[in-house]
């Protein structure tokens, strides 16, 4: 039997388990075969997966049935929870335990049983690192060492109310951690233990950002022959961030604080906080400025005042001696480590090479000098693509997501489409005679017909919008004249404000860029979706500036063009998200209906859903779902 026979078959019985019996799915199967030759081959797929694919399945069954060790990289919590909590469950269910499978986290989400130690041995005195002098209370200790007995992972996601101040106090960073071997504590090391299950899984889930960090940093997650990464269109940012520097007052004044909790010499570290002051100086006035040429003076000058006082500290960590206490051992390994850490970007940056870029942002209370790749393919194909097959999927990929990606030109592509029925259950609806959204009257106009169609709909919106502004703005506005509740981003957190969206189907959600994508609320609760304008992105953004400039001429169509349709389609997908949906996705910006240049780039991005240019046909489909729904509910149960 083929690899691709064994997957089908696999699928047919997973499937037919589902809730319901299950459903023969085309785009699925196409989805499984392509993943399962891929492997066969240690090759690489990319593969376009629409909402309702099963497209979790479609590459874990076909991993089961190759049997390779697996890492599955994620970007949103939520996808990693919906693996790790229901379909690996499932898929364990119905092979009866054939596959294991486990979740591993960046080493600070872990409770660190040393720092825990030192916060509670009082010889050791107060901690001081990255904190104000405050020591923990004895009742926060005992809490944290009940659940270090109690816990399985020792994750903080089990913590329900633990500040971040706490918990900075009883965990530390790759960048702090010295490793099993060299800490007191390593035989109980909570982050190790998740580490040796993470080694015998033949699944392991993680964060797409941490998966990014062993591709720099080899040796983080454990070796396996298979990378699948869900939500790939979100690789290249993430990818390039992780490739990335920074350097910041707080990171100094980290480092000081590090080595303030061993030395008792405190020149050092009063001339570490001094030199915080000049990096503050030097980047405050630079805010939202590129570096063409490498630091100014000043930052320069501040940057070697810096490398200085960090290298004496360094020197004065070396000499700890030997048989200091064993407390204070662990806590010159990581005041090295950061201090290392510091200087290595430090010289970085110093003198940054042309395929980087460098700029500064940040608040003026901490102004961050950052540096990044301006490209990644290239890292990319040397530490990745050659060293493993690889799956990447999404419900919305860039057209050009392979060669910015740097994979080969033997990569398989494809788009399986969606089962959802758009062209019956969706409508988009674009004004031609909105004014231009850079014109003085386009506010007004635009919220009278963000108001129309909410009235139509009878709530049930989400309104996703590209700019904190236009959301409070519109939420202020529009409010106080609806008869439906209106939530708005930040007035309780993301999940909280979901799940009263979803529970109350006449509530409407106003949001920003980080509810386009990972939000998924089915059934009548969001009949509508408004998009404010075309997201394309902000023109000062340093990195994609520089991208830019390498374009050249074809900036537009090769790097804003496929971000904008990429983002929409996005957005546009949070209505359609079961086969019994049904509703309005509403972009109020013209240009999607009138720029000839570029329009069907982003319209052909889309989901198909029919199209309509009138008010009155989006009005009264709204209306006609309202109606259904308001009967649906009368009826008795």
């Amino acid at each position: 039997m083929t690899l691709d026979d064994s997957t089908l078959q696999l699928l047919d019985v997973v499937t037919a388990a589902l809730p319901g019996g299950g459903e023969t799915r085309d785009g699925q199967r196409e989805m499984a075969i392509s993943v399962a030759e891929a492997i066969k081959n240690d090759g690489h797929a990319v593969v376009q997966a629409g909402t309702g694919t099963g497209k979790s399945l479609a590459y874990l069954v076909p991993v089961v049935a190759a049997q390779r060790q697996t890492v599955v990289a994620t970007a949103t919590k939520a996808l990693q929870d919906q693996l790790a909590t229901k379909d690996l469950p499932f898929l364990v269910e119905q092979t009866d335990g054939a596959v294991n499978f486990a979740v591993l986290k960046g080493r600070s989400n872990y409770l660190c049983l040393q720092r825990l130690d030192e916060a509670e041995d009082s010889s050791a005195g107060t901690l001081e690192i990255n904190v104000d002098d405050d020591p923990l209370d004895p009742i926060t200790v005992k809490r944290l060492r009940e659940f270090a007995a109690a816990s399985p992972t020792g994750d903080r996601a089990e913590l329900s109310d633990i500040d971040d101040r706490t918990w900075r106090l009883v965990s530390v960073g790759r960048d702090e951690c010295p490793g099993a071997s060299r800490c007191p504590r390593g035989d109980d090391c909570l982050a190790e233990r998740a580490r040796h299950r993470a080694a015998t899984a033949d699944i392991l889930i993680v964060n797409l950002h941490l998966y990014a960090l062993d591709v720099m940093n080899p040796g983080i997650l454990p070796d396996h022959e298979l990378v699948i990464v869900d939500e790939a269109h979100q690789l290249e940012d993430i990818m390039a961030d992780a490739a990335g520097r920074q350097l910041s007052p707080a990171r100094v004044i980290t480092t000081a604080r590090s080595a303030a909790a061993i030395l008792s010499e405190p020149t050092f570290i009063q001339a570490a906080e001094d030199t915080a002051v000049a990096i503050h100086a030097a980047l405050e006035s630079q805010i939202g400025e590129r570096l063409l040429e490498g630091p100014t003076e000043e930052i320069g000058r501040a940057m070697d005042v810096t490398r200085s006082a960090a290298d004496k500290i360094l020197n004065a960590l070396r000499a700890v001696p030997d048989d200091a206490p064993v407390d204070a051992k662990a806590k010159a390994v990581r005041a090295r480590q950061v201090a290392t850490g510091l200087i290595d970007d430090l010289d970085a940056m110093r003198w940054p090479i042309d395929s980087e870029v460098l700029w500064v942002d940040g608040p003026s209370s901490n102004p961050t000098l950052r540096s990044t790749p301006i490209a990644v393919d290239e890292i990319l194909a040397k530490e990745l693509w050659g060293k493993r097959a690889s799956i990447l999927t999404s419900a919305t990929l860039p057209r050009n997501t392979t060669a910015r990606l740097g994979l080969p030109d033997t990569t398989t592509s494809l788009d399986v489409g969606s089962p959802f029925d758009y062209e019956q259950n969706a409508l988009l609806y674009c004004p031609v005679d909105l004014p231009d959204p850079r014109a003085a009257d386009h506010k007004d106009a635009q919220l009278a017909q963000i108001e129309s169609l909410m009235v139509a709909a009878g709530g049930r919106t989400l309104g996703l919008f590209t700019s904190f502004a236009a959301m409070r703005d519109a939420a202020e506005r529009l409010g106080p004249r609806l008869p439906w509740p209106v939530l708005v981003q930040g007035e309780g957190s993301k999940g909280a404000l979901l799940d009263q969206f979803v529970e109350e189907p006449e509530t409407s959600l106003f949001a920003t860029m980080s509810f386009w994508q990972g939000v998924d609320a089915p059934g009548s609760t969001c009949s509508l979706v408004i998009i404010d304008r075309l997201p394309f992105p902000r023109p000062n953004d340093p990195v994609l500036q520089a991208r830019r400039d390498r374009a050249g001429k074809s900036a537009f169509r090769t790097i804003d063009l496929p971000r904008a349709a990429t983002l929409l389609a996005q957005g546009s997908g949070r209505l359609i998200r079961s086969t019994t949906d049904r509703g309005v996705v509403a972009v109020l910006d013209p240009r999607l209906a009138t720029a000839r240049s570029y329009r069907w780039e982003l319209v052909n991005a889309l989901p198909p859903m029919r199209r309509t240019r009138n008010l009155s046909e989006a009005e009264t489909f709204l209306r006609e779902l309202r109606d259904a729904n308001e009967r649906e509910q009368e009826v008795p149960a």
